[in-house]
Order: C-alpha cells, then sequence, then structure tokens
C-alpha cells in the first residue's frame, strides 16, 4: 500500500491544476497538508474498497475535494485524466509492479520548483458577483426564461394615413 500511496501523492502534485491551488494557497496556509490529506482519502478508498472503486469514483473524489478545501470548480477535464492515472496505478501496484510508481514520482521530481502557467478563458474571470447573490435570489435565476415565439412575422409598423388635404392623420396609443 506504501508503493500506491506514493504514486497517488506522484499524480496529485503533478496536476496542475492542484499544483497551482497550492502554489497560490487556494486552500489557505495549510494547501500542501491539503494535497497530503486528499492523496490519503484516495488511498484510505482504495484499501476499504479496493477494485470497486472506478475512475469516475476516484474522478468524483478529486473534484469534490478540490471544491470542499480549495474552493476550486475543476471544469478543464483533468480530474478525468487523474482518475484514470490513479486506476492504472492501482491495478500496476495489484500486479506488483513499481514501474507506474516511478514513472510518476520521476515526473514529479522534474516539477518540483516550477510554477504553473494559467490562462484565464473567456468566460472564466476572476469575478465574484455570483458569491454576492443569496441562495433564495439565486433560485430566481435557474429557470430558463420563456422563449419568444419567433414563428410569427414580425408586426410591420403601420403605414401613416394622409388625408385628400395632404395632412397625416396621427393616431394615439391608447395610453394615459
Amino acid at each position: 500500500m506504501v508503493l500506491f500511496a506514493r504514486g497517488v501523492i506522484a499524480i496529485l502534485e503533478t496536476w496542475p491544476v492542484l499544483r497551482l491551488a497550492v502554489d497560490n494557497q487556494w486552500g489557505g496556509p495549510e494547501s500542501p497538508a491539503k494535497r497530503t490529506w486528499m492523496a490519503s482519502e484516495i488511498v484510505d478508498a482504495f484499501e476499504s474498497r479496493g477494485t470497486t472503486l472506478d475512475q469516475y469514483d476516484v474522478e468524483e473524489m478529486v473534484l469534490q475535494a478540490m471544491a470542499e478545501e480549495f474552493e476550486t470548480n475543476v471544469e478543464d477535464g483533468t480530474s478525468t485524466i487523474v482518475g484514470r492515472d490513479i486506476i492504472e496505478l492501482w491495478k500496476s501496484v495489484l500486479e506488483g509492479s513499481s514501474e507506474k510508481v516511478v514513472l510518476h514520482e520521476r515526473a514529479a521530481a522534474g516539477q518540483k520548483g516550477k510554477k504553473v502557467q494559467a490562462t484565464v478563458g473567456e468566460g472564466n474571470g476572476d469575478s465574484d458577483w455570483e458569491d454576492d447573490v443569496d441562495s433564495d435570489e439565486a433560485a430566481e435565476f435557474d429557470e430558463a426564461p420563456e422563449l419568444v415565439d419567433t414563428s410569427r412575422a414580425p408586426r410591420l409598423k403601420d403605414v401613416p394615413e394622409v388625408d385628400e388635404e395632404g395632412f397625416t392623420l396621427v393616431k394615439t396609443k391608447g395610453r394615459r
């Protein structure tokens, strides 16, 4: 189990999203400890459930830990890769091979001291405007707006009426 734990730690240390969260202390000053805790939770899950875990279970654990400990919603798809790598590592360790562990540890050692370069995509800004909305108010925005029927032709403007003397008749809209 120690071999598997070393591999899990190495995989998490090479995951760019978690490295960025730890480097920038998104989980507070104890961010490195939270990364280690995340690895221990994964190892504990494999000790108790073993082969019944699949890639999606591991991915869900990682996503939940990122959301709860680092207040980060990971939507870039890399959590799927982390889940897959951990499952492959587990199978490799069960077969008695340490090759994947060594491979992941080398990758982690090669990234030590290097900063993760992050880019902000369109729509992924630092805006915290959603945090300022009460949950009751947020529920109002969860429903989709009613769609407008566009199958009808748009109304044409009324053509002005001109009397026989050339004056344009002004029509009232009926509001007062």
